[in-house]
Order: structure tokens, then C-alpha cells, then sequence
């Protein structure tokens, strides 16, 4: 009997496998020149099936097996450990692009935005408990904000940084209003939703957007006034490198964005390491743990709520300015759900709460993929591979904070 339904379960295994791969690897259509064929990869099919199957066949066998044989898992870090190991990522981040080629740099300097969602979304998930799936829509809202300042007012960088971290700010708050009565699965749907919306309007506005080619053109930031580029766009003006006396090189604007990328970074984790430790700090977490308690204690869970999603939306508006004067340009391409998927993925992976934890995985989940570019198009695939390890291995993120707690001596 117990033979009978693992073989029935293994072959509606393989025929649910079959139905959802055939369309994948079995009906390619390939453009040769004027013609279009169809290019067929059964095997493939076949093969996927029949691992499936024998997996499934297998599977209380594997079950018994794994249980034995179970991960070891890995005590919580020490708040001073937490500090050291923060101190040197400084001092190596400080003297990297110094070392570094060009390429490492600019890598880096993806890696420190990175950085800077994710100590922001932090703030929404990781200390008030709330599940944002739309944060890379605040992203948007800062890189155009920035972009259309420039576009339609002519507004330089700094000038525009500030309004681009409060336009975010004020998306979040408007957000947070919707949300009031939500949590759970629901939040997250709602959130997402918002996201999402984010990106249709920056298509469809193609008047002030430019639609789906986006705004181009968008100038580098400027070290007090001066251009560093080769020729300054305003004649009789002078470039950073002339004023300096030095010979123009490209890579002095990689190592400045850098810096830059690297400022900004230190700046978020600054504040939103103070914002722990004060009170507004403490409502998040009592917010997040229970927040029946928390309305018992006479806290108004609808401030902290938008507090949370207000400050976070804010830093995520500063990186993404930064991001548009990085690229030179934004189009709504960049700003889709995988883009939230991932920041949500470093504060996961670095441990909710854990501000070291998301810089570490914000530096593993950007490097890997740019280390091993021969399995570019298994990315996706090795990275859901590896969130399913770290979830079985150390579901807690990789360094989890550890609260202070006090020991009472019986």
C-alpha cells in the first residue's frame, strides 16, 4: 500500500515537472535570419522528469536520512564582537579603492547602495516587523526625483538630494496610512502592490518620465562646484582636476562616487543606530514583537508605523539619487520586483536586525554573482539554492543581534 501511493505521488510529481518545464525547454522558438524555428530540448525535459520522480520515489528514505545528518548551527555574535568586526569593514572600506581596480571599485560602490537599502528596509522589517515587498518603489521615487529636478529645473546633485530623501519620505507616509490596519501576508500584498505602481506610472507618465527609455543625461556629482570631468560644460570654467593641477583620469570619478557611496552608507548606519537606542527605537521593537502589548503600554502603534515606513522610505530616497548621478541614467527597468526581492534577501540573509549582518550580506549577495558571471544564467536558481541552505542551516541570518537582557539571580 505504502509502495502504491509513493509510486502515484512520484508520477504526479513528474507530470506536474513536465507540464511546467515543456513550455520552458521544450517549445523554444529560435530567429534564424527571416525564418523562425522550433528548437526542441526533450531531453532535457526528460531528464528533469525523471530526477523528480526518483526523488519523490526517495523521498521518506531522504527525509530519514537528513534527519540524522542535520547542520550545525552557530552561536549569536557578541555585541562588542559586532563592533570590532564593523570597525575593520571601515578601515578596509576606507582603503579600497586605493588598491582596487577599477572594476572592484565599481563594484564596491553597487555594493555600499546596496548597503544603504538595506540598513533602510531594515528599519521597516528587521526592528518594526513589517513586511515591505515594494521598498524598491521609494528607490524610484529618489532617482527620479533627482532626475526630473535636473531635467525640468536644471538642479545639481547636492541640491537635489535633500528633496529626493524627502519626496521617498513623504511616499512612505502615504504609504504607511493604507497599511494601518494590516499585517502579515496582507501588508505584504498591499506594499507590493505599491511597488508595482510605482513602476506603471513611470511608464505611462511618458510626458515627465520619458515613459520606458526614461531620462538621460544625468550629471556626476560635483566636489564644491567643480566638474570632475575632462572639459567643463560652462565655458571659462574650470574642472576639478585643473584646480588641482593634476591630469585628468577616469578613474578619479570612480573613486569619487566611491567615497561618496561610501559617506552615505556610514551616514545611514549612523543614524539608524542612534534611532535603535532611543525611544522611538524601543516602540519598534515592541511594536514588532506583540502589538497588542505594545497598545497596552499607551503606545500609539499608527505613529510608529509610519515613523518606520517615513525613515525608512527616506534612506532608500537618498541611494536611489545617488543611484541616478551613478548610472546617468534611470528608465523603469531598473526598479522591478527583483530589485525588492534582493534587498529583502540582505536583510534575511544578514539577520533581521542586524545592521553588520545586512552590510555582510549585502557584500555577498552583490559579489557572488559578479565573481561567478559563467553561471549568469543560473543566478536566480543558486541564489534560491542558497536562502534555502542558509534558512536550514542558520535560519536566523547569518550574524543575528543579540538583545541586552538582564539575568535575575534566584
Amino acid at each position: 500500500m505504502l509502495m502504491r501511493d509513493a509510486l502515484k505521488n512520484a508520477f504526479i510529481a513528474a507530470a506536474m515537472t513536465a507540464i511546467i518545464i515543456t513550455p520552458i525547454f521544450g517549445l523554444q522558438l529560435v530567429r534564424q535570419g527571416s525564418q523562425t524555428h522550433l528548437n526542441s530540448q526533450w531531453g532535457l525535459v526528460a531528464a528533469g522528469c525523471a530526477i523528480v520522480f526518483v526523488l519523490q520515489l526517495l523521498k521518506p528514505s531522504l527525509a530519514q536520512i537528513f534527519s540524522y545528518a542535520r547542520l550545525p548551527s552557530l552561536p549569536a555574535m557578541p555585541r562588542n564582537g559586532q563592533k570590532v568586526l564593523g570597525l575593520l569593514l571601515i578601515v578596509l572600506a576606507i582603503a579600497w579603492p586605493f588598491f582596487g581596480t577599477r572594476s572592484q571599485v565599481d563594484i564596491a560602490t553597487l555594493v555600499l547602495i546596496y548597503v544603504m537599502l538595506g540598513l533602510g528596509l531594515n528599519i521597516v522589517v528587521g526592528f518594526a516587523g513589517l513586511l515591505d515587498l515594494g521598498f524598491v518603489g521609494f528607490y524610484a521615487v529618489g532617482a527620479y526625483t533627482y532626475a526630473l529636478l535636473f531635467h525640468w529645473a536644471g538642479w545639481s546633485f547636492w541640491q537635489a538630494l535633500p528633496l529626493s530623501g524627502a519626496a521617498a519620505a513623504l511616499f512612505g507616509y502615504l504609504l504607511g496610512f493604507p497599511v494601518l490596519r494590516l499585517r502579515g501576508d496582507y501588508l505584504a500584498i498591499v506594499t507590493l502592490g505599491f511597488g508595482e505602481i510605482i513602476r506603471l506610472l513611470l511608464i505611462n507618465l511618458t510626458e515627465y518620465t520619458g515613459g520606458p527609455d526614461g531620462i538621460s543625461g544625468i550629471p556626476k556629482p560635483t566636489v564644491f562646484g567643480y566638474e570632475m570631468t575632462r572639459r567643463a560644460s560652462e565655458e571659462g570654467a574650470q574642472t576639478f582636476h585643473q584646480m588641482m593641477g593634476w591630469t585628468f583620469s577616469n578613474q578619479h570619478m570612480v573613486i569619487y562616487l566611491y567615497l561618496m557611496a561610501l559617506v552615505l552608507a556610514l551616514i545611514t548606519l549612523y543614524v539608524s543606530n542612534r534611532l535603535i537606542r532611543m525611544p522611538i527605537g524601543r516602540a519598534w521593537e515592541a511594536l514588532r514583537e506583540d502589538e497588542i502589548a505594545c497598545r497596552s503600554l499607551g503606545l500609539n502603534p499608527t505613529n510608529i508605523k509610519l515613523s518606520a515606513f517615513t525613515l525608512g522610505a527616506m534612506f532608500a530616497g537618498f541611494g536611489g539619487a545617488f543611484f541616478a548621478a551613478r548610472q546617468g541614467l534611470v528608465n523603469p527597468e531598473s526598479f522591478t520586483f527583483i530589485e525588492s526581492a534582493l534587498i529583502l534577501a540582505v536583510v534575511v540573509l544578514g539577520g533581521m536586525g542586524s545592521q553588520i549582518g545586512v552590510i555582510l550580506a549585502a557584500i555577498v549577495l552583490t559579489v557572488l554573482p559578479e565573481v561567478a558571471r559563467e553561471f549568469a544564467e543560473y543566478r536566480m536558481l543558486l541564489f534560491g539554492l542558497v536562502m534555502v541552505l542558509m534558512m536550514m542551516w542558520r535560519p536566523q541570518g547569518l550574524l543575528p543581534t543579540k538583545r541586552p537582557h538582564v539575568e535575575i539571580q534566584q
